[in-house]
């Protein structure tokens, strides 16, 4: 049997850098992101479902509220907006005001645009919740949070290297069980699922050395 002749590795380009986004990009990113983040929690308030963080107690409020979960978001992220401020900078603020802005005026008017009639708690905890992590995703990589415990998370990625999915995880399932009060254990288990689903996608995509821009 003839020998395999194996083919040489390619060193790593050494001149590929970083570049950094432009502002039309991060303008770009921030609609996207906020608009796939709130499709998200209309797919999970549709199934009676809550998530983690913010979303996950606006969420809840809205089952007891007039106000809308849109709205609750914003409200509800307002105290955490100082800490963003103070140890992520001034524009990483200003991009996380402009991603709640635009969730709580979107939110005003989606029910003109879009109604979900029903959808099995299954689908809206693994559909809603990629779809919610997907717009986290694209927020963080253009250096904006949806606000609240997604702040923290991401400045101990920043800072200290840490996993941002993983923390949240832990943070976030802490919340989703201090719902067992409200909900019933199926949707209780259904809402744990879409915590996984959210946080899966920062965990694998969001790390260090697998993106180059910035």
């Amino acid at each position: 049997m003839a020998d395999q002749q194996e083919l040489p590795v390619q060193p790593q380009d050494k001149s590929i850098t970083a570049s950094p986004h432009s502002n039309l990009e991060d303008v770009y990113a921030i609609i996207v992101g906020s608009t796939l983040v709130l499709t998200g929690l209309m797919l999970l308030k549709t199934a009676g479902l809550v998530t983690g963080g913010i979303a996950g107690i606006a969420l809840l409020l809205s089952y007891h509220s007039p106000l809308g979960v849109g709205l609750l978001f914003a409200l509800i992220n307002l105290p955490f907006f100082v800490f963003g401020w103070k140890v992520m900078g001034a524009r990483f603020l200003i991009k996380t005001l402009a991603v709640n802005a635009i969730i709580a005026a979107v939110a005003a008017y989606m029910p003109m645009v879009l109604e979900i009639a029903a959808v099995h708690p299954g689908f809206a905890a693994l559909g809603g919740g990629t779809i919610i992590g997907m717009g986290v995703l694209a927020l963080a990589r253009h250096g904006a949070g949806v606000g609240g415990i997604g702040v923290m998370t991401l400045w101990l990625y920043k800072t200290r290297g840490w996993n941002a999915g993983r923390i949240q995880i832990a943070i976030d399932m802490l919340i989703v069980f201090a719902s067992a009060l409200l909900l019933p254990i199926d949707r209780l288990l259904w809402s744990a699922v879409s915590v996984f689903a959210i946080n899966g996608i920062i965990a694998v995509w969001h790390r260090p050395g697998r993106y180059t821009g910035h």
